[in-house]
């Protein structure tokens, strides 16, 4: 079975979803829509930045969904469609989307404001988030309740067995990157983004976001989605904007998405939208799992091409 994996914030690239555009009409489509939805040119911001413009984070949320649909648009033109999906974060809006659960045009205008809100939860200047290598979990947890004193930093995201991201104070996750060093941890890195993403710090950004989400209709998902809060599979229309809720101040247990999608009889997985991370990280997570990523036509045609030599 094909498991569809979708990127979130940090794929972005000048340049993203342009191929498509130019060769696939389903593409062109979900990207002169995204267009017409917003008021503002988000094509060009893709195709042509300026990247300072890009990076911001209620540019990047609403180009990366975009660029995400619009290659698996380009994908069922062909032929290539999932039975079972994820998205990393902001990826997990592209899954729905993809699954019929919600319709592109509230989506993206959803993930626009969405941005906004994250953005503005925490002052610029006062979040960060960094990247921890070589630390188990229970470690990563131990060290962070350490370095708090008195402020917030949380574990964010579970990317992978040694590849785990913390969030929240500036100055609390420098302490917590310290902590980890002496302690076994074999790499750390900073990452590049103003806001503490997927902690208790989110919170106020989720409660705005409660009220967006009150007037989007959304559908039972015709494909099991695994939820970025726990892995569990949200099959239900009704259990759909609770979990593009809670997540927003949860930790993102990437791990745990893709062992379910394995569980359930995925053999083979495709990171469908910017970048390639989702695919190595999938090596880190399910042996001998066949992993490609799809950005543009050219990696489409060897898709379907490995595809269908394995088949």
């Amino acid at each position: 079975m094909i498991a569809f994996l979708f990127p979130g914030q940090g794929s972005q690239a000048i340049g993203m979803a342009r191929a498509f555009y130019e060769n696939s009409p389903a593409a062109r489509r979900v990207v002169d829509e995204a267009n017409d939805v917003l008021g503002f040119d988000l094509r060009r911001l893709m195709f042509e930045g300026p990247e300072a413009e890009l990076v911001l984070t209620a540019n990047t949320q609403p180009a990366v969904l975009t660029a995400s649909v619009a290659a698996a648009a380009a994908c069922a033109e062909r032929g290539l469609r999932p039975g079972l999906a994820a998205g990393h974060s902001l990826g997990e809006y592209s899954a729905f989307v993809v699954a019929g659960a919600l319709a592109f045009p509230d989506a993206v205008r959803t993930v626009r404001k969405r941005g906004e809100f994250m953005q503005e939860a925490v002052p610029i200047g006062t979040g960060a988030m960094a990247a921890l290598m070589g630390m188990e979990l229970d470690k990563v947890d131990e060290v962070c309740r350490e370095a708090a004193d008195g402020e917030v930093v949380e574990v964010a995201n579970v990317n992978s067995e040694g590849q785990i991201v913390i969030a929240g104070h500036r100055a609390a996750v420098e302490r917590a990157l310290a902590l980890a060093t002496g302690r076994g941890g074999r790499k750390s890195v900073m990452l590049p983004v103003s806001a503490p993403f997927h902690t208790s710090l989110m919170t106020g950004a989720a409660d705005r976001l409660a009220r967006e989400l009150e007037s989007v209709p959304v559908l039972d998902p015709a494909i099991p989605i695994a939820r970025n809060v726990d892995g569990e599979f949200v099959r239900r229309a009704a259990d759909v904007t609770p979990s593009l809720l809670r997540q927003v101040a949860s930790p993102v247990r990437w791990t745990a998405c893709v062992e379910r999608l394995a569980h359930e009889g995925a053999t083979t997985f495709v990171e469908v939208g910017p970048g390639r991370v989702l695919t190595g990280l999938l090596r880190r997570i399910v042996d001998g799992a066949r992993g490609h990523s799809i950005e543009d036509p050219l990696t489409l045609d060897k898709t379907l091409s490995a595809l269908a030599v394995a088949r």
